[in-house]
């Protein structure tokens, strides 16, 4: 994974090689800036052919994006920041012309935030229908503004911009590339997407296969094989009626699709009456996941505009085209780094490690806890926490028995200073006067994962 660099007037520079980092960090030239994104902060001005391969002082600069004007001598280039939206995991990669330099995963907290509401809901209910019946309604005289999305699903874009502005802030990011259209079915009566734009030619096929794909799970729907070739099946045979509507498409095993031939499900699963339930039950029901991504879609796209910067868009099907003909493996951040048109080929991996990245949140707000009636609990008192510590900071172990624990979160703080440290799924702990600081919690946990991209031709 490069490393981030800023200039010393803060201004985003190339991305440089781990190992040209650690020069610079060991000579004093530069500083740790920011733990996650691990970005450095120069402490000079002569910066020139250390981060990048820029040409000699006499000689012209290659591209107008200018870096800070503190810095001699350097000469930053065009990034591109593509983006894989979501409904769990949204993809996240920086290109360089045809080489990716970095990639995140970022995991959203939609499903979360929707439980936590639930039971707030449930709890208020109750304690309104108890207390106080006489009152009306309130929920009914609020009206909600324009472009009003739910918490669960206004909290995937909310994440995904405040990393976009992140990663523009400490690279030299000079356009973005979204995938706008998840699945997009040409020509085909489709009744459970609505309000889709079609791309014409050989995409058609990478688009149906890719929403079958997502709805019955990667596996065949007859025996659960998986890891092996599916072909598409028509649960009722065209023979005898049967249409190449969505909803009457499945995938199955060549073994399972040549057993079944042109008989009717009902005949073929006479001995599996769960199965055929199943299988009949989940034929018209939509993906939540695709409706959430659906949703979020454009609202996204349109904050991206409000950065000013240039924003591509392109299909999911695209997105599948693209990593095949490049012959690299499916996950998100790589998904990421094929999104759109401008996706060169051939298209070079230069990190073996991603950014793991999962939204926490920023704690609870009650100032006052409740009980299982949703009262406040009596005789409860909360202590001020000591200043400059919060629960999700990151810290090093530097004195004391635990001596040599690093990056590990504080998961419990207390006033009289003893801190409990979450370790490997263990809690240690510690004092706060043995502990040091590396990164304080911004509602986010960070790990770094190796990442396999191997071909997959």
């Amino acid at each position: 994974m490069y490393v981030f660099v800023l200039d010393k007037n803060s201004q985003p520079l190339d991305p440089t090689h781990p190992a040209k980092a650690r020069k610079l960090l060991k000579a004093g030239r530069a500083k740790v800036f920011r733990r996650y994104p691990f970005t450095i902060i120069m402490q000079d001005l002569e910066v020139r052919n250390v981060l990048t391969f820029a040409p000699a002082p006499h000689c012209p600069r290659l591209n107008p994006i200018q870096a800070g004007s503190g810095v001699q001598n350097c000469v930053t280039h065009k990034h591109q920041l593509k983006i894989d939206p979501g409904s769990k995991t949204t993809g996240l990669a920086i290109l360089k012309n045809n080489q990716v330099l970095w990639g995140a995963e970022l995991t959203h907290r939609g499903s979360q935030i929707r439980d936590a509401l639930t039971s707030r809901r449930a709890i208020r209910r109750s304690r309104r229908n108890r207390k106080t019946r006489y009152r009306k309604p309130r929920f009914l005289n609020r009206k909600r503004p324009e472009g009003w999305l739910p918490p669960s699903l206004q909290s995937r874009v909310d994440n995904t911009m405040t990393w976009v502005n992140r990663l523009t802030k400490i690279c030299p990011i000079t356009g973005l590339s979204q995938e706008l259209v998840r699945f997009d079915l040409q020509k085909l009566e489709n009744p459970e997407i609505s309000c889709i734009q079609y791309q014409q030619g050989e995409l058609q096929g990478y688009e149906v296969r890719e929403y079958l794909l997502e709805k019955w799970g990667r596996q065949c729907v007859y025996c659960s094989v998986k890891d092996v070739p599916l072909e598409i099946e028509h649960i009722k045979p065209k023979s005898k009626g049967g249409s190449n509507r969505i909803s009457n498409l499945t995938l199955a095993c060549n073994e399972c699709n040549q057993d079944k031939g042109n008989q009717e499900i009902e005949d073929f699963l006479s001995g599996k009456p769960n199965l055929l339930k199943r299988i009949q039950s989940k034929t018209k029901k939509p993906l939540a996941d695709a409706t959430a991504v659906n949703t979020t879609r454009w609202k996204l796209y349109e904050s991206l505009q409000q950065t000013g910067l240039p924003v591509e868009t392109g299909s999911g099907g695209l997105t599948k085209f693209n990593r095949i003909q490049r012959g690299v493996s499916k996950t998100h951040w790589l998904d990421a780094a094929c999104v759109g048109k401008s996706t060169p080929n051939p298209l070079y991996v230069k990190t073996q490690s991603i950014l793991s990245i999962q939204a926490n949140g920023h704690g609870c707000r009650q100032m006052i806890q409740m009980n299982k009636y949703g009262f406040p609990r009596k005789g409860y008192k909360p202590k001020n926490p000591p200043r400059d510590w919060r629960t999700g900071d990151i810290v090093h172990v530097r004195e004391g028995k635990n001596k040599g624990i690093r990056s590990a979160r504080i998961k419990t703080v207390r006033a009289k200073g003893s801190f409990d440290l979450r370790v490997n799924g263990k809690v240690v702990s510690v004092s706060r006067k043995h502990i040091q600081s590396v990164f304080k919690r911004d509602g986010y946990d960070y790990k770094v994962n190796k990442s396999q991209f191997l071909s997959s031709k």
